[in-house]
């Protein structure tokens, strides 16, 4: 029974980030995009957790890996384009510059799943990211629709059709670039390794708490910067 729970656990984890990303493509297509972006933050919460149980539990597997590329498509990829591509319906200026414009929402599904075939087969990313990694696309753009709700003002910037392209070819380039950043599993209490995933999660915990879902976009912002300047370091130590 044990070796059962052990063998499956992680993987019914996965199948709720899954199930997650399935009802929040649901609730964006039905103009419900609040609850669509909170399905996108629970995907994200399983996501981790099917990673941590899989370390704990030493339950790794060829079956697993797949299934959480293809629930991270899902939930990272194709809702967010979901919520995007609605984004856009609400934009008042798309009539004036063209109703097909919209579709550009889905280059966020096509990156995500070049981002996630990539991550399957670099070696180079076991215990960093090569590129953004789909969550945390994932929770930029959830941030949008939560962002207008709390402030109507910066509602009027988000839904501008000009402003929602330039985000969207900012976040595909980010997506499959080779831009190094760390990852968040940590692997020891050695305050001094994991300083720079410390000020990430210090942060990320002070500005949201203070400014909400508006400081989304600046946590990520956060982590690039300080995943680009542990990387200066690293190298700078490695000698030659």
């Amino acid at each position: 029974m044990k070796k059962r729970v052990k063998k499956h656990l992680p993987n019914a984890i996965t199948c709720a980030n899954l199930f997650s990303g399935c009802i929040g493509i649901v609730f964006a297509f039905q103009d419900n995009l609040l609850v669509a972006s909170y399905a996108i933050f629970l995907a994200a919460i399983f996501d981790f957790f099917d990673g941590f149980a899989s370390r704990v539990l030493n339950s790794y597997s060829f079956i697993g890996k797949d299934l959480d590329s293809l629930a991270d498509m899902v939930s990272f990829g194709f809702l967010p384009s979901a919520i995007l591509y609605e984004l856009f319906l609400k934009a008042p200026q798309l009539g004036e510059i063209s109703q097909y414009l919209c579709y550009v929402a889905f280059l966020i599904t096509v990156f995500s799943a070049l981002r996630l075939a990539k991550f399957n087969n670099d070696t180079r990313q076991s215990d960093s990211f090569i590129g953004l990694p789909t969550p945390a696309n994932a929770i930029f753009i959830a941030s949008l629709p939560l962002i207008i709700e709390q402030y109507e003002v910066l509602g009027h910037y988000i839904l501008n059709p000009y402003v929602l392209t330039g985000l969207i070819a900012v976040m595909c380039v980010l997506l499959v670039s080779e831009l190094p950043l760390m990852s968040l599993k940590f692997k020891n209490r050695d305050f001094n390794k994991n300083i720079f995933r410390y000020l990430l999660l210090l942060f990320s915990a002070i500005l949201i708490l203070f400014f909400k879902f508006v400081a989304v976009p600046v946590v990520i912002f956060i982590y690039i910067t300080l995943s680009l300047i542990q990387t200066k370091i690293t190298n700078d130590k490695v000698p030659g």
